[in-house]
């Protein structure tokens, strides 16, 4: 490593953040990179530790604890810290096919899992990696690279989220000519329509996809298999079909009065939010208008978030945010130690906007919605909640949460967004390729592979392994790429 006592000479550096009342004025990105010097800085923060836990992308306890991806992390630390950003990013771009993703969206497993961590704050990883992809576009040292050589071999992959982009970027880069299907009007999936502008800019997606383009691969859009796309058709026409449409069937609240009119699947909401600003800038008026209206979101993770900042930006009277959950802990219990995910507090973008424009956080914990009333004109107005208690099931031996008798009360609420996760695989895709699904929906497979029950049809990412983070299904398309190509030509160089 570039400097051994780096990690006691320093403090770590976030990038600066337009403050919430301020950059709620809009839709944009509101980090401010790091200059190049102290981007250095936090490089020599890096132990180069003997054992590199930021890259391992183990599961301890069910939660991923470092890179999925197993990026490379504590040499390109190194390299950016020595100024050599041509082998950063040749390191970097070795395991990841879309660092200008990942910079921005993940959680940062890896961050979690760094020694640093142990008696300190950790290496700004995702800093990092942001610097390095950043640095490359802007110095021109991403261009299209189309292969010398192609195979014949034809190749169909059915949804563009990271998945999918990702397997297509490997096997086009092995010589397979290699066509993406996509239901919606705009390449990208969950990145572009399930992840808000303000987290991750649209221009990244596109300067990606248009450089996958000029390196041969193709991109249908309005292509939705199942419907107006035969799948039989697909199947004879390529030699292999990968699908990579997610985990897009919401988990339901079901309760009486679901039927008002203003309820909304948080994806729905945010779709059609991103399409209107993307189409218009919202002229058209074909978003949910939430402004002077009371919003209930029910569900605490990222979506729950990402529904919270849409609706203060969309200009919200009232925001709440309702977790099943009890409230976690502000540091690491002694049942969750390092380098383990912590499982702590965590007051996301949205939440401290919230807090910032109403004066408290929105999270009410341990609540769930009993009922939706609507008013005369069957529009959802207020909802009955109910407090929730951990109980042992005596059956199963688990703890579920259970309503409390006699605790029940009302929240005003205009528009209410259901962000309570994904169950799995829709099924008319499923259907139309005859593939077999497990209990929780997902595609199924033997385990740690990736080909179906039906003959040259592989899977990968959510719609495989069920709702996860980014960097899982870029990996999940990688392997893919791998099993494919390998069943294709009886071997594979593809890392």
């Amino acid at each position: 490593m570039g400097k051994p006592t780096g990690f006691m000479d320093y403090e770590r550096k976030n990038c600066d953040a337009v403050a919430p009342k301020e950059r709620i004025k809009n839709f944009n990105e509101f980090h401010t990179p790091l200059s190049m010097k102290e981007r250095k800085i936090q490089g020599a923060r890096c132990m180069d530790c003997g054992v590199p836990f930021c890259q391992s992308g183990m599961m301890i306890g069910g939660m991923a604890s470092g890179c999925p991806l197993n990026n490379l992390i504590p040499e390109w630390n190194d390299l950016l810290y020595h100024g050599n950003m041509e082998m950063a990013l040749e390191r970097l771009l070795k395991t990841n096919n879309f660092p200008e993703f990942t910079s921005r969206v993940c959680p940062a497993p890896c961050e979690a899992a760094c020694t640093c961590g142990l008696n300190g704050d950790p290496t700004a990883i995702k800093e990092n990696e942001n610097g390095i992809i950043e640095y490359a576009y802007e110095h021109g040292l991403i261009k299209a690279n189309p292969p010398k050589v192609r195979s014949g071999k034809k190749i169909a992959i059915i949804g563009s989220g990271p998945s999918g982009l990702a397997a297509a970027d490997q096997l086009n880069k092995r010589g397979h000519s290699v066509t993406v299907y996509e239901r919606s009007d705009r390449v990208g999936g969950l990145l572009m329509y399930g992840i808000p502008n303000m987290k991750l800019e649209k221009e990244y997606i596109e300067r990606k996809v248009n450089i996958m383009k000029e390196e041969g691969v193709e991109f249908v859009v309005n292509a939705n298999v199942g419907e107006n796309v035969d799948a039989k058709k697909l199947m004879k026409e390529y030699d292999r079909v990968i699908l990579c449409c997610g985990a897009s069937n919401p988990r339901d609240i079901k309760a009486p009065g679901r039927d008002a009119k203003g309820i909304y699947f948080a994806v729905d909401y945010l779709t059609r939010t991103t399409k209107s600003l993307l189409d218009s800038g919202f002229a058209d008026k074909q978003y949910v208008d939430v402004k002077g209206k009371n919003v209930l979101v029910i569900g605490g993770g990222d979506t729950g978030n990402d529904c919270v900042g849409t609706s203060i930006r969309l200009g919200a009277k009232s925001v709440v945010q309702l977790e099943m959950m009890p409230k976690p802990p502000l540091e690491r219990l002694a049942s969750n130690p390092w380098p383990e995910w912590p499982k702590v507090l965590k007051t996301d973008y949205g939440q401290e906007e919230a807090i910032a424009m109403f004066g408290n956080d929105p999270r009410i914990y341990q609540t769930t919605v009993k009922e939706f009333v609507k008013d005369a004109k069957g529009h959802v107005c207020k909802v009955i909640c109910v407090k929730l208690e951990a109980k042992k099931d005596e059956k199963t031996g688990r703890m579920n949460m259970v309503p409390i008798p006699g605790s029940e009360y009302e929240l005003a609420a205009d528009y209410v967004f259901i962000a309570a996760g994904f169950l799995g695989s829709q099924d008319y895709v499923t259907k139309a390729f005859g593939v077999k699904v497990n209990q929780r929906t997902n595609v199924e497979t033997q385990p740690g592979k990736y080909e179906t029950n039906v003959k040259n049809v592989f899977t990968a990412g959510d719609m495989h392994r069920g709702q996860s983070l980014v960097v899982w299904a870029i990996r999940e398309g990688r392997e893919a790429a791998h099993a494919v190509d390998e069943h294709l030509m009886g071997y594979s160089n593809l890392q």
